[in-house]
């Protein structure tokens, strides 16, 4: 928990003052939207999973935080196995996606992301 939130207050997108924590209501569209920046092919991906999002209570900085796992493939469409990224929100609004910690997700509740496993760029759906 520590680690993720040294993590979120070392990011170079600062919380804008003022703004107040609140309750990621879109949560997943904004993970659709940025995931495809962090895989090098972010269709057809398999197992996809994603947690509910829970506020971290503990260190300077109050965020909501997302756990999301699947398995993606690399250039060459290899799936490459199951990794876990964590999504960090502040002022209902996700500021960053990286890969978890090995320890933040490791207890998470996940549910299932179809939406992940169907994502599209443009009409590539293979």
């Amino acid at each position: 928990m520590a680690l993720a939130v040294a993590l979120a207050a070392c990011s170079t997108d600062k919380p804008p003052t003022g703004v107040q924590n609140i309750f990621p209501p879109k949560y997943k569209d904004e993970i659709l939207q940025t995931f495809p920046k962090l895989v090098a092919d972010p269709t057809n991906v398999r197992d996809a999973y994603v947690t509910d999002p829970v506020l971290n209570e503990s260190g300077p900085v109050k965020v909501y935080y997302v756990c999301v796992r699947g398995n993606a493939r690399d250039y060459n469409h290899q799936y490459t196995g199951s990794k876990t990224w964590v999504g960090y929100f502040y002022g209902g609004h996700l500021g960053q996606l990286v890969e978890a910690p090995p320890d933040l997700c490791a207890k998470a509740v996940y549910k299932p992301f179809p939406e992940l496993e169907k994502l599209c760029l443009g009409n590539t759906c293979k």
